[in-house]
């Protein structure tokens, strides 16, 4: 039945309709919302007196009841047993029983709507931008709207209005008008619903995602492994020329790239993986530290790095593992250090071996003078002890006799 036809019932007329047409419409609206009939009358009732009580603002509503007629639709406001129905309220009570019941529609088409989407909660729909709440994204998912919050939404991705994208159907929140719905694009259920969607080895279960780990807008991995012997997971997800990966790069406008690896037990092997699109890589693990140190060669440093530290860093979430990269020399570079080595070690000896000379020749100085000092000492000792030699006495000299 459609609400013009209900409009006209609850017409101020109403006490004058045949018996049984206000009944036949409210349990036909009843039926086809599925409401209980005796829940929109009671409903009414609390309706027809607030209406009553906003022409007489000083009165108790508990000592004041309203009765409502089920065939009739007429309405009576009562005291006690006094009846103070006033003059021209039958216009009023038809147009309060008719909000209410449009209300009670809006609301139990709301709540069955609210319980299909519960029922779709972890997968993608299609939407299309409605408006902009403040920070929010209004989009238009259907038989509702959903809200996209900005922990929601890619950082770097632009909306307008009227963009058609697929969103995630992430949760059922509580909010100021009742229940929400709240979509995403962040999500990594998004990610693994579009490749649901493009891949059908992934729909069928015969391509499992095992792990899904993304930095909106900016880049992503994907860990797949095989449940069915003679399948490529990672054949199947990127697509012959990697037609399936890029359905999936370009629902992002192209600003998100997409790594497919494949998932392997060996940690090792899984570590190397997740470096892609480095090669060559030596790993050195530690299981129980949970601590990897990488080599590369040096031309693949950048690669096994990424820009800002991405590659490593969605590499160690992905795995679990605390991943260190360091680079390995070529080998003339290997040479050449090895030289450099060997040099500073032989100038290190040299400068060791000179101090140790110099040394020598100080300690053995003082010795010799002092053994000079001790001869010395030695010979004026010998001399000193021989007997002084008596000098030969003159002997008198014979004098001439003087002649006198």
């Amino acid at each position: 039945m459609k609400l013009g036809s209900l409009s006209v019932i609850l017409e101020p007329t109403m006490p004058a309709i045949q018996r049984s047409e206000f009944a036949l419409a409210l349990n036909q609206v009843a039926n086809e919302r599925g409401i209980d009939p005796q829940i929109v009358v009671e409903t009414v009732k609390n309706a027809i007196l607030a209406a009553y009580r906003k022409d007489h603002p000083d009165i108790e509503t508990e000592e004041f009841t309203v009765t409502l007629d089920e065939n009739t639709g007429e309405a009576r406001v009562f005291h006690k047993k006094e009846d103070l129905t006033p003059p021209g309220f039958g216009r009023i009570a038809a147009q309060t029983a008719k909000q209410v019941i449009l209300q009670k529609i809006r609301e139990k088409e709301k709540e069955a709507i609210i319980t299909d989407y519960k029922v779709r909660i972890g997968t993608i729909v299609n939407g299309m931008v409605l408006r902009f709440a403040g920070p929010n994204i209004i989009v238009d998912i259907g038989k509702t709207e959903g809200i996209m919050p900005p922990e929601e939404q890619i950082p770097n991705e632009k909306y307008h209005l009227n963009q058609r994208l697929a969103v995630y159907l992430s949760e059922i929140r509580e909010g100021a008008k009742g229940e929400d719905i709240i979509v995403s694009r962040a999500s990594s259920g998004l990610l693994e619903g579009l490749l649901k969607r493009e891949v059908p080895e992934v729909a069928q279960g015969s391509v499992e995602i095992k792990e899904i780990i993304r930095e909106p807008g900016n880049r992503a991995k994907i860990a797949v492994a095989s449940t069915q012997s003679g399948i490529d997971p990672v054949g199947s997800c990127v697509g012959q020329k990697g037609v399936r990966v890029q359905a999936v790069i370009q629902e992002f406008g192209g600003i998100e790239k997409i790594d497919i690896i494949q998932w392997t037990q060996v940690l090792k092997d899984y570590i190397i993986q997740a470096l892609s699109p480095a090669k060559n890589m030596k790993v050195d693990l530690n299981e129980e530290g949970k601590t990897a140190l990488v080599t590369v060669p040096q031309e693949d440093l950048s690669l096994a790095i990424g820009k800002d530290g991405q590659n490593v860093r969605l590499a160690s979430k992905l795995t679990g593992i605390k991943i260190e990269i360091e680079g390995e020399a070529s080998a003339a570079e290997a040479l050449e250090a090895q030289g450099e080595e060997d040099k500073t070690k032989l100038e290190e000896a040299s400068a060791e071996e000179k101090p140790a000379v110099k040394k020598t020749k100080k300690e053995k100085a003082p010795k010799a003078k002092a053994a000079v000092e001790a001869a010395k000492a030695e010979d004026e000792g010998e001399v000193s002890k021989e007997e002084p030699k008596e000098e030969p006495k003159e002997e008198p000299k014979d004098e001439k006799p003087s002649v006198g």
